[in-house]
């Protein structure tokens, strides 16, 4: 009976901070801008200039924008990868990643999020795992500045994480407002390897 009061008390303890977390997104001022300082940062980290393969989340809702930069890493010399929500054989939620050559082929899908077409999904040449990506630009709902992370409560990165190679860097992109020293975790929540805001750079404590 403590043990499952005990999780109980955890679960309203994470969905108070969650909450907390998305009023803070939510009430970000001057996004644009402020995201636009945040991923000049990000580019000019060393493992962003060193990764051949990139993973960008395409934002949504109050995310940090990251859209208006996806143009510009298209035409580099990096191969962009964004992702997109679907089930696994067993129907568990899974990350689709998406080899991105034009904005043009992205329509809005699920939660309002672009994704490419669902008839374009598993095209040869397209699709790629995660054991094939360098670094992955990684979204959340609030992070901590050793690099711990909460999300949605999917699980999508979660099981996508897990996939990568021991040698991919995570890097966290949000808000500085959605910073917290107390976070809580759980033990299979992957640390990033970094964490960047509009403000700073900090070093993760890493997997």
């Amino acid at each position: 009976m403590a043990i499952s009061e005990a999780t109980s008390d955890l679960m309203e303890a994470k969905g108070l901070l969650r909450r907390a977390a998305y009023d803070a997104r939510n009430a970000q001022p001057d996004k644009d801008a402020v995201s636009q300082r945040a991923v000049a940062k990000l580019m000019q980290l060393p493992e962003y200039q060193a990764a051949n393969t990139v993973l960008w989340y395409l934002d949504c809702r109050s995310e940090l924008r990251t859209s208006p930069a996806l143009p510009g890493a298209i035409n580099s010399d990096k191969r962009i990868i964004v992702p997109y929500c679907t089930v696994d054989e067993a129907g568990a939620n899974k990350l689709g990643l998406w080899w991105l050559t034009s904005m043009d082929e992205l329509v809005v899908g699920k939660w309002k999020i672009l994704e490419p077409p669902r008839e374009r999904w598993g095209e040869p040449g397209k699709e790629l795992q995660p054991e094939e990506i360098d670094l992955v630009i990684v979204p959340g709902v609030a992070f901590s500045r050793d690099g711990g992370r909460m999300g949605n409560g999917q699980g999508y990165y979660d099981r996508m994480l897990a996939r990568v190679r021991p040698d991919c860097a995570l890097v966290a992109l949000c808000y500085e407002s959605q910073l917290f020293d107390e976070l809580i975790v759980s033990p299979h929540d992957v640390f990033m390897d970094k964490v960047v805001t509009e403000q700073a750079v900090y070093e993760g404590r890493g997997r």
